[in-house]
């Protein structure tokens, strides 16, 4: 199994004084690694290392500096028998291969990365590390590189092999692998670098002896033993990382010269290590003394799988223990001495606290305020207990959160939330929420001077709860119902200034991804403008805040989750409901924008669908800023139409049927041309049907209204009839359009000439009821022609028109599958769309003619199946080209002398 290989750095190209070269023959917390000079002019930086003993090479770990990077590392090995001389001009290294490194800009240089670089198994006494290049940023413009740790992994060769073999070169085999995980099988879990770097060495080596015994347990079967073992090499583990953090922290009290603390952090180490190995019971596990029948037996600290660790002392207890320490020796020497003594011990307790606080002020401020890699050294070194704890990224996986210059000075954690969260609840033991920073201090100002920044850090806070806290006690504040008067009380603040500070807040939380916090957004800002707004807050205010809020709530009702949408859409119905933001159309406009194609399906639903239901409570305006006006509305839903997906498509159709009740015209004129082509096209035959539906019912209305003229021998102005266009026609003031006794116009000067058009037509065709006899007989007889074919026939019986449809028409034909009669030109559209049958038929990517399922590959073998002209459409019956289908090409084709060939229909014209 492969086990860390020791070796020694010989030569280096060039280093600085303070980052040797030989930083690199250790691994732990505290080593600085090694780095280039600074204006070195070298392009290609060499490092060879000496191993202890020739070794067989499995695997190289480099760990990279977190802005420092060099481009690439070439990975050289060289052998040479312990019985030959070996100098580095005489030395022959071969290439292994070399490793790319990022350039770190995707974690805006806050991480290291950890290469691991499998090898061919090749026997070698030195390793040369060849690093080419830099990559340049910002805090690195001068080329300068360098290099955390080097690890290699392997076994050591027997010197009787490497005697016999000589010169020979050893075969290759492949490395031990671990079958369980598939990786590299190593001899101990603390030869690999992710865990030599970060966990102190004296648990380092308990470690190792704990898996010694384990191994010796496995194998005489104290399987109970063994279990101990592994979950206290665990427990370690956890503890360790935290000792290598108080060691960094320590090894930077000293460099600042600050010995008080420097003492503080060596006594937290010793007591911390001392409570840990009582704690987990680590020398009764070593078995220093012989074999213990007490680890064969279950006990209380293993009973429940992973053993709890002690509570890590704080700086302040460490202080309490070390004047407690030095009270009682004092107070029990010399009598004499005694007042000299407290004297002196007054003093050391005091300088001990003072440090002890003066630390700890300094980690709580440090954990408010972020790093900066270019701060001064001052700040530069904190206590690592205060700092948020990072994450190593294992090859561009991770992204860590601290400063540059912290990886720099201090151990990175692995990536273990539990060493994270005791490394928060040690910094600040009753901190229920995070802080808020610089750039959240400033963002949230004025709220803050507002409301406080006890309810402002709710909001910001990582905890749901707090949020949800938070909104619910500003839906208090503004359901209150005592309005502060500013000239009385000069502390108070405006209500355009509390609008606006709630507004700056409920914009960060219906941004939420909780949905319970986001149900109580909305719920505060239903309050807000329902509650709170009318009559406090000047209008600027409230379209400042709705221009905030409203953007976010449209992005939400688009979300695919039905309760989500769902509640979007009623909080921006409540919004539009509110008088000052009704006033100034603040909500319409946005929604009655065109939908286009591209538009998401829920979100282009759910804006229709709030529009039309505020043309049912608001009313079409005729205010063009309104955004509810007859073309606005006609405008979005002739877009909407258009939409590819159906139900969208019905919400548009329902918002033209209500403009088509106020103005027809304007809703026909964006619409294609009403005539038989256009009505192929389904959704526009069901649309205008509809609004046939809608003529009817008018025509009705204005018959009645003329009979009840003629009548009352009234004016042409009439009372509306329709409750639909009274209710709809409204002017800007919402009111509706006409004189003071309540009469309209029917839809102005149009209606009008309409109207006085149809009373001409109903007074002469009383006139003709009472002319004589004569001049009836001189009038034509009615005619009834066909519009296909021009077959025509004399009298007013229609019967005739619907045989001759039925049976001798030649521009129509019989559905074979349901014998609907339509149009010949329509049968393969209704075959593969619109009849029952339209499952069992395709459409031929050939000859584009609808051909049966189970007939389609010996259609494709018929020689009339073949492709169409450009321009031209395939008769169904003939399966001829029909040139030039929409200008008269079918009527030439099913009409002429010869007729279509496939049509069995005769033409029969009768004069």
């Amino acid at each position: 199994m492969a086990k860390k290989i020791p070796f020694n750095v010989v030569f280096a190209t060039d280093e600085d004084a303070a980052f040797p070269a030989s930083e690199l023959n250790t691994h732990g917390p505290t080593v600085h690694g090694w780095r280039s000079a600074a204006g070195s002019e070298v392009g290609t930086h060499d490092i060879i290392l000496r191993f202890h003993q020739p070794a067989k090479i499995y695997r190289i770990q480099l760990l990279a500096h977190q802005y420092l990077i060099p481009e690439k590392v070439e990975l050289w090995l060289h052998y040479s028998p312990k019985s030959l001389p070996s100098t580095p001009s005489s030395q022959y290294f071969d290439f292994l291969g070399f490793v790319a490194l990022q350039d770190n800009a995707n974690t805006n240089y806050k991480s290291r990365e950890l290469q691991s670089v499998t090898v061919t198994p090749r026997r070698g006494t030195h390793l040369k590390l060849r690093l080419i290049g830099a990559h340049c940023n910002e805090y690195n413009t001068s080329g300068q590189i360098a290099l955390m740790a080097v690890n290699v992994l392997g076994e050591d060769l027997e010197s009787a092999a490497i005697i016999n073999m000589g010169e020979e070169q050893q075969p290759s085999e492949s490395p031990p692998i671990d079958t369980a995980t598939g990786e590299l099988a190593l001899a101990s879990l603390c030869d690999d670098l992710l865990f030599s770097m970060y966990v102190e060495e004296s648990i380092v080596q308990h470690i190792r002896e704990l898996e010694q015994r384990k191994m010796q347990a496995v194998s005489s079967e104290r399987f109970e033993y063994a279990r101990k073992l592994k979950l206290c090499m665990t427990a370690l583990r956890t503890a360790g990382e935290r000792l290598g953090r108080y060691a960094l922290a320590k090894r930077q009290a000293v460099h600042q010269e600050d010995f008080s603390a420097a003492k503080l952090r060596k006594e937290q180490i010793e007591m911390y290590r001392e409570c840990v190995l009582k704690q987990l019971h680590v020398q009764q596990l070593l078995e220093s003394e012989g074999v213990l029948s007490q680890n064969d037996q279950s006990c209380e600290v293993y009973a429940g799988g992973k053993p709890t660790l002690p509570p890590a002392p704080s700086l302040q207890d460490v202080a309490h223990a070390l004047a407690e320490a030095t009270i009682t020796p004092s107070s029990a020497s010399v009598p004499n001495e005694k007042p000299l003594n407290d004297a002196s011990t007054s003093e050391s307790v005091g300088a001990i606290a003072a440090s002890a606080a003066a630390l700890h002020l300094h980690a709580k401020s440090h954990d408010e305020l972020p790093q900066s890699p270019r701060l001064p050294m001052a700040s530069r070194h904190s206590s690592p207990m205060s700092s948020r704890q990072g994450s190593l990224r294992r090859r561009n996986k991770s992204a860590p959160r601290n400063s540059y210059e912290d990886y720099e000075e201090r151990a990175i954690p692995t990536l273990r939330q539990e060493c994270q969260g005791n490394a928060l609840l040690e910094a600040d033991p009753n901190r229920s929420r995070s802080r808020l920073n610089d750039r959240e201090r400033r963002q949230a100002a004025l709220p803050i001077l507002v409301f406080g920044s006890e309810l402002v850090e709710q909001f910001y806070s990582r905890q749901f709860q707090d949020r949800e806290d938070g909104l619910m006690r500003l839906r208090n504040f503004l359901k209150e119902q005592e309005i502060v008067d500013a000239e009385t009380n000069e502390h108070a603040a405006s209500p355009n200034k509390v609008a606006r500070s709630a507004a700056l807040l409920l914009h960060r939380a219906v941004r939420d991804a909780v949905y319970s916090v986001f149900n109580q957004a909305t719920e505060t800002v239903r309050v807000l403008f329902l509650e709170y707004v009318p009559g406090r807050v000047s209008p600027n205010e409230v379209a400042r805040c709705v221009d905030r809020l409203l953007p976010e709530l449209l992005a939400k009702s688009g979300d695919p989750s039905a309760r989500l949408h769902t509640l979007a859409q009623h909080t921006i119905l409540s919004i539009a409901a509110c008088p000052q933001v009704a006033e100034q159309h603040l909500v319409a406009p946005a929604l009655s924008r065109s939908v286009g194609s591209g538009t998401h399906q829920r979100l282009a639903m759910s804006r229709l669908q709030m529009l039309e239901q505020l043309v049912h409570t608001q009313g079409i305006s005729t205010d063009k800023h309104s955004g509810l006006t007859c073309r606005a509305l006609s405008d979005c839903g002739c877009s909407g139409i258009h939409h590819p997906a159906e139900p969208v498509r019905k919400v548009a159709e329902r918002i033209l049927l209500l403009v088509y009740k106020v103005n027809p015209r304007l809703v026909r004129k964006q619409l294609p041309p009403d005539d038989d082509i256009t009505r192929r096209n389904l959704l526009y035959r069901q649309l205008f049907t509809e609004f046939d539906k809608l003529d009817l019912e008018r025509k009705q209305e204005l018959l009645e209204a003329n009979k009840f003229n003629s009548s009352n021998d009234t004016d042409f102005l009439q009372p509306t009839t329709s409750t639909d266009a009274s209710r709809l026609l409204k002017s800007k003031t919402g009111h509706p359009v006409g004189n003071d006794n309540g009469y309209v116009s029917c839809n102005g000067k149009q209606q009008y000439n309409e109207q006085l058009k149809r009373s001409m037509l109903s007074a002469s065709n009383s006139r003709k009821g009472s002319v004589s006899n004569s001049e009836s007989t001189e009038e034509t007889t009615p005619k009834i022609s066909c519009p296909f074919c021009g077959w025509c026939c004399t009298g007013n019986d229609a019967s005739q028109l619907d045989r001759h449809y039925w049976k001798t028409c030649p521009f129509l034909t019989k559905c074979p599958q349901c014998s609907q009669v339509l149009e010949v030109a329509a049968l393969n559209y209704h075959l593969t769309t619109e009849c029952d049958a339209k499952d069992n038929y395709v459409v031929c990517t050939r000859c584009t003619e609808s051909v049966h399922k189970q007939l389609y590959e010996l259609h494709q073998m018929e020689d009339f199946c073949r492709e169409l002209k450009t321009g031209a459409a395939r008769c169904p019956l003939c399966h001829d080209d029909v040139n030039l289908p929409l200008d008269g090409g079918w009527k030439l084709h099913l009409l002429s002398t010869g007729g279509c060939p496939g049509n069995i229909r005769k033409r029969n014209l009768k004069k």
